[in-house]
């Protein structure tokens, strides 16, 4: 069983489960949500790992009846698995998961690279991309991988952002918090990403002379060719026991 050692929060709070009742515990639970899931996608909890319901309340500054509830709801999310009397064991990145999701993040993100060239961007809304994909350039130069992962992050949201439907943002922000996890896990493993940066250099440039056909198919092999690394990095993260 793998050990790890957790950051503490701040002092413990031991009222939260006191006379002013469920909102107190509500809004407790929330943050325990928000923080241990913060903490599993950004592998501060690596994949395997297994932790007491006491240690992640003592970690977070609270009781354990707001981390349980958490935790079931990580558990629904696939994050964890919950074992009676054991705490809960992080679940490791589904290969197969980590396929489909690559997959859903790849039409849905071609679609609105077409949408926004079709309909044209604005000179401050071109400058957003110009902007991440700076930024991105800027963050390999210092070889600071995990700037580099934020800008990426910030340029892929954007141009789903960028068309305006947020039912389409909030999907395709699901599938990038899962698909963050598995980055995060890979990024030290994978060739420095030069050309990604070219690649989003492309399909801005496409978006610009308004091509929905070039900024479509730039983008689709963009994110094919990224996924394909991705799951081979995670097949080889799963082999060797990482």
């Amino acid at each position: 069983m793998q050990r790890y050692r957790l950051a503490y929060a701040k002092e413990p709070d031991r009222n939260d489960d006191c006379a002013d009742g469920g909102l107190h515990r509500l809004s407790q639970t929330q943050r325990a949500y928000r923080e241990l899931r913060r903490r599993i996608l950004d592998n501060e909890m690596p994949p395997n790992a297994h932790y007491l319901e006491q240690e992640l309340a003592d970690a977070l500054g609270m009781s354990r009846t707001p981390v349980r509830e958490a935790l079931i709801r990580l558990a629904d999310e696939r994050l964890v698995e919950i074992r009676p009397r054991h705490g809960a064991r992080i679940l490791p990145v589904s290969v197969d998961d980590m396929r489909e999701i690559y997959e859903m993040m790849t039409e849905l993100e071609a679609m609105a690279v077409r949408k926004l060239a079709e309909r044209g961007l604005s000179r401050s809304e071109l400058r957003l991309l110009e902007q991440a994909v700076e930024e991105m350039d800027a963050a390999l130069a210092r070889d600071d991988l995990k700037a580099w992962a934020r800008s990426d992050e910030t340029f892929h949201a954007l141009l789903v952002d960028l068309t305006g439907n947020s039912r389409l943002s909030q999907v395709v922000a699901t599938f990038r918090d899962q698909a963050h996890r598995a980055r995060m896990q890979t990024l030290r493993l994978r060739p420095k990403p030069v050309h990604s940066n070219r690649d989003h250099a492309a399909v801005v440039e496409a978006i610009r002379q308004r091509d929905p056909e070039k900024a479509a198919a730039t983008h689709r092999q963009h994110r094919e060719r990224a996924g394909a690394m991705l799951l081979a990095l995670l097949a080889r993260c799963g082999s060797e026991g990482l």
